[in-house]
């Protein structure tokens, strides 16, 4: 019997816990641990790829019915028609009829931005509820998101957060009468701004705008995300901080840098003197885990400890009975793949804090309907989204260190 990508979830999340658990007994490791371990993890791998490509068929058959117009979406419409707000039946009455249907209430419900040049240009200011969701959505691309702060303002002016480095400071044994040493902190400011970003245009046929059927604001909705998570997180994570983000590999400072030989390569020691060079003050708040990308993940389950145990610890999910994420040292695991891989002087792995990382977004995310003749001649509608972020690594003490390959 073929089975579902929830029975293949359940299963993987009963074979982790046992592993989880056999690693987590306090027991010798042994030769027939270890053979327990690889099994396990092959399978692991087995049904992760079996889930994959499942996933990819179900989005090609979803596609491929979008394209056909076939009535798979009718259940997502059915959802629409029921408890929608205000806002959101405006924005899909919009995006399937652009400004020429809305009248006057529907004006009110949003701020129309239609350019006064173009008549086929129409600008909506999507309503509060629509442009949270777009926002949350993002949190699914790249990793940065999912550990970092997010703030939501109304407005786009300048957010600056003072920062000091006390971690070197100290006082003083004075004697009797003495006089006290000055020692003035030092403070700096880190600013978030609002950047400027485009999803670039996109297309969508007639055909998917005139049928009733279709979920038309998932359609948009998607591509948008997908395009604006992708560009966003790849700022957050290697952005150079001028006329872009600062990504936190930038801004990060080194905890440790691979042997001569190692360009390619992390070894257990390596991983433990990288934990170990971020302050204890921010290992001890409970949210430090290590971001790296998924190829280098790979190197490093293949690692173990001195007494030869894995140092990788596969994560489960398992419903009524809880669950918890990778674990390497004890400590969580983030995949983010715009975080470089090995190579020579590569900053291939984070460790610390991430939380000291904030992401600002403006609640006014802007999207625009075209439908003049380079479209019209394709049968196609252009939709482009325009929204404003930034983000920057606001401590200056050292919550996020990087492990970096060996340049030879």
């Amino acid at each position: 019997m073929n089975k579902t990508i929830q029975d293949l979830r359940e299963q993987r999340g009963a074979l982790s816990r046992q592993l989880n658990d056999r690693m987590e007994s306090g027991k010798p490791w042994t030769p027939e641990d270890q053979a327990f371990y690889d099994a396990g993890m092959a399978q692991l791998d087995d049904i992760d790829a079996q889930v994959a490509r499942r996933e990819r068929l179900y989005e090609k058959v979803a596609a491929e019915a979008l394209e056909d117009r076939v009535a798979e979406a009718s259940a997502r419409a059915a959802h629409d028609a029921g408890n929608v707000s205000a806002g959101r039946a405006v924005y899909q009455k919009w995006l399937r009829g652009g400004d020429s249907v809305m009248d006057a209430a529907d004006v009110a419900v949003i701020k129309n931005v239609m350019s006064t040049t173009t008549n086929s240009e129409g600008g909506f200011t999507v309503a509060t509820e629509v442009a949270a969701s777009i926002l949350d959505a993002l949190k699914a691309f790249g990793g940065m998101r999912s550990v970092a702060e997010v703030i939501q303002t109304a407005s786009g002016n300048p957010i600056n957060f003072p920062t000091s480095d006390g971690t070197s400071e100290e006082g003083e044994l004075i004697g009797e009468n003495g006089t006290a040493t000055d020692l003035d902190p030092t403070f700096d400011i880190r600013t978030l701004g609002a950047r400027k970003y485009s999803s670039k245009t996109v297309a969508v046929p007639f055909e998917l705008l005139q049928d009733a059927v279709i979920d038309v604001e998932a359609f948009v909705r998607n591509r948008l995300v997908t395009r604006l998570g992708r560009i966003t997180n790849k700022h957050f994570t290697t952005g150079t901080g001028t006329g872009q983000p600062r990504g936190i590999v930038t801004a990060a400072t080194s905890g440790k840098v691979g042997a001569t030989g190692q360009t390619l390569t992390v070894t257990y020691d390596d991983l433990v003197d990288l934990q170990h060079s971020v302050d204890p003050a921010y290992r001890d708040q409970g949210q430090a885990r290590f971001m790296m990308n998924d190829a280098s993940l790979r190197n490093i389950r293949k690692i173990k400890d001195t007494t030869g145990r894995p140092i990788f610890v596969p994560g489960y999910e398992v419903a009524d009975r809880g669950g918890s994420p990778d674990m390497l040292l004890g400590s969580p695991v983030t995949v983010n793949q715009d975080v470089a891989v090995m190579a020579a002087n590569a900053r291939s792995i984070l460790f610390g804090d991430f939380s000291f990382y904030k992401i600002r977004d403006v609640m006014d995310v802007t999207l625009f309907r075209f439908t003049d003749s380079a479209y019209a001649r394709k049968g196609q509608v252009g939709f482009l989204a325009w929204m404003r972020s930034d983000g920057n690594f606001v401590d200056v003490g050292g919550a996020v260190k990087f492990y970096q390959n060996s340049a030879t």
